[in-house]
Formats: C-alpha cells, sequence, structure tokens
C-alpha cells in the first residue's frame, strides 16, 4: 500500500504551482521551496502573483475530494481605492465575469470590508500612497475559477492589487512564513 503524503505551504508571490515546467521562460516553481516527493501536486492553485495558503499532496484522490466539495476558501484582497459597501454587496450576490472566453456568473460569496490584516511585506513591492488609497476586502467563496477573486473585485470597479489565500476550510495560513511548510497527517478540511 502506497503511503501518501500531504503539506501546508504558504506560496510566496512569483512561484507557480507546478513542480515540472517545460515552458521557455525560466519560472520559480514550488518544488524549489523543499524537498517534496516525487508526484507531489497542489490542491488547487493560486496564480504566480497570488500567494498564501496551499495545500500539496500525493494522492490524487485527496485533491479531488478538496476541490469538488464546496469547501469554502477565504481570500484577502488589497484593492486599488476605498471600497464600497455596494461594491461588497455586488460580489456578496455573484457577479459577471469571464472564464475561458465565456460569461460567468459567479456564485453567492461572503465578502467584507477588513482592516490591513499587517501581513508581512511581499518580496515585490505593490506600490506606495501617492498612486492613491487602497484598502482590504475578506472574500469567501465556496468555487475557484481561473483568477476568479481578482476578476470580481475588478467587476465591481476595485482591481486587486495583492491577493493572499488565508483559509481552506478549518486550515489556517496562521504565523506560516512566505516560503514555509510542514506536513500533516492527513488533510482534513
Amino acid at each position: 500500500m502506497k503511503i501518501h503524503r500531504n503539506f501546508v505551504i504558504n506560496k510566496p508571490y512569483g512561484y507557480i504551482c507546478q513542480f515540472v515546467y517545460n515552458g521557455k521562460r525560466k519560472k520559480r516553481m514550488l518544488g524549489e521551496l523543499g524537498d517534496f516527493p516525487e508526484g507531489t501536486m497542489s490542491v488547487g492553485r493560486l496564480d504566480e502573483h497570488s500567494e498564501g495558503l496551499l495545500i500539496l499532496t500525493t494522492n490524487g484522490k485527496t485533491s479531488f475530494a478538496v476541490r469538488s466539495k464546496g469547501i469554502e476558501k477565504e481570500y484577502y484582497a488589497q484593492v486599488d481605492g476605498i471600497i464600497s459597501q455596494e461594491a461588497i454587496d455586488k460580489m456578496k450576490q455573484g457577479v459577471e465575469i469571464g472564464v475561458k472566453g465565456e460569461k460567468y456568473n459567479t456564485l453567492p460569496c461572503k465578502a467584507f470590508k477588513i482592516e490591513n490584516p499587517n501581513l508581512p511585506e511581499r518580496s515585490r513591492k505593490i506600490r506606495d500612497e501617492r498612486h492613491g488609497p487602497s484598502s482590504w476586502v475578506s472574500v469567501i467563496v465556496t468555487e475557484g475559477k481561473f483568477r476568479q477573486v481578482r476578476k470580481m473585485t475588478a467587476a465591481v470597479g476595485f482591481p486587486t492589487l495583492r491577493l493572499v489565500r488565508v483559509r481552506i476550510g478549518r486550515l489556517h495560513l496562521g504565523d506560516l512564513k512566505s516560503g514555509e511548510y510542514y506536513e500533516l497527517d492527513e488533510v482534513a478540511v
């Protein structure tokens, strides 16, 4: 019987959620951050410019189960401008975004304005206050379309400047520093 391994990692900005890359341009990959076993894959993805909580596993069944159960994923998004309650209410009801060249209405979600969560500085500076104010919003979704949260904030007029996933189900990012990871006995989200 094969023993599967599971990990929780704080994906840094600038890394892709792959372990093998066949593109022409050199990309930084998750496998560079640790000694992960052959066959390790990410459960869901975060794009190159997003950061935060990611589950890694060698078990395809675990990956499928976590992605298919409608499990909540919470993101902190720093947006351009001071987000309005009207914009938050629109996101909560679901907004129209583009997915693979088609129009798609997101499912209703939870969203609310938050104070600056005082996350560690990102490896690449976002911008400074000379370019105008920014604010933070928590967005909790149960689906995971490509760049969904970024598209949702843009659809309501507040483009995302920084995006950090802080929770998947019951798993929280906590104090895990960028690039750090730990092993889990089993994934229970």
